[in-house]
């Protein structure tokens, strides 16, 4: 009698251990999930969002929806994720900026990867450097005599931390401190502040190519290893004499650090099949982005890397936020 009701507590015990994971594998998601943007709408991390969450939705039958929260370098909408409830309704799509350096440049109420439950890294994301068509410059070099020639002020928008540091750093290397940096909120307002000729260059995570297209930006030249597909004709910045410009980005998925895992993993193995659907790596690559699609784990080191890496970086460049 003694043994068996010893196995029937044994098997108790052992059903109710996976009661948690069958509820959340067979209820998630019950309500419409939102998808936090740290940026304005338009720039590159907005630009994923709104490619992932359609199909998201569709594979999880349940509303994904783009809730752009801009502001302080992308601090406000990476914190308010970080801050909330890990139940798999509050997701962030975030950048390498928001999520590795500016918490080394402010003051930030949330660690780049304690807080957060990576669940997969999406694209690789570069950058180039565009002028408003009144600009005389048709080439890197053209724009830097310019601007060392002091015959007109010259202007550099940047929408994010990311972008403050490589436009410093360029400035820096080219020997051109006096090109005013104006800061906006996301690089889709930065570019459509260069556009408007409101400013007159900007350093674009590839948001311009249908403003490229039309003629209403002039690209000078690209921040990689190697030309883009997307603007084979443009030069990389070694190309254009420029050494150690070489930058890029990325967008991922993250929840708030705490969030079941069997929930990171069904959202991983959905976000991974729509990053290789062909549709979907043809609509990134026409903007230049490289799908990648990846594991949480391989996520958190590209976390981890980036973040030292950065942090090298402010360390040998002196920089300092707003100079």
């Amino acid at each position: 009698m003694t043994v068996n009701l010893r196995r029937r507590a044994l098997l108790c015990a052992a059903v109710l251990g996976t009661l948690p994971t069958l509820a959340w594998s067979d209820t998630y998601p019950s309500k419409p999930i939102r998808m936090v943007v740290p940026f304005s709408p338009g720039g590159a991390t907005d630009v994923v969002a709104r490619l992932i969450s359609q199909k998201l939705g569709e594979a999880l039958k349940q509303s994904v929806v783009v809730e752009n929260r801009p502001g302080a370098n992308g601090i406000i909408g990476t914190d308010i994720v970080a801050r909330a409830a890990p139940d798999g309704y509050t997701l962030l799509l975030n950048t390498a900026g928001a999520q590795t350096l500016s918490p080394l440049l402010y003051k930030a109420g949330y660690e780049p990867l304690k807080s957060f439950a990576p669940i997969s890294l999406i694209s690789n994301i570069g950058f180039v450097m565009v002028v408003h068509p009144s600009v005389p410059a048709r080439t890197v070099q053209e724009f830097v005599a310019l601007a060392k020639s002091k015959t007109r002020p010259l202007s550099l928008s940047a929408g994010s931390s990311m972008i403050e540091l490589i436009g410093a750093s360029f400035k820096a290397s080219a020997g051109i401190p006096d090109v005013v940096s104006a800061s906006y909120k996301g690089t889709g307002p930065q570019m459509q502040a260069v556009v408007s000729g409101e400013v007159d260059m900007t350093i674009d995570p590839f948001n311009s190519m249908a403003m490229i297209k039309a003629g209403k930006l002039r690209p000078l030249a690209v921040f990689a290893s190697k030309r883009s597909p997307a603007l084979p004709q443009v030069p990389t910045m070694q190309e254009a004499g420029f050494d150690g410009m070489a930058f890029n980005s990325w967008a991922g998925l993250l929840a708030p650090a705490g969030t079941p895992k069997e929930i990171v993993n069904r959202l991983n193995q959905e976000v991974t099949r729509i990053v290789a659907l062909p549709e979907m790596k043809e609509k990134l690559a026409a903007i230049d982005y490289e799908a990648v699609g990846s594991t949480p784990e391989q996520f958190a080191t590209t976390i981890a890397e980036d973040t030292a890496r950065w942090a090298r970086i402010v360390k040998e460049t002196n920089y300092k936020a707003g100079s």
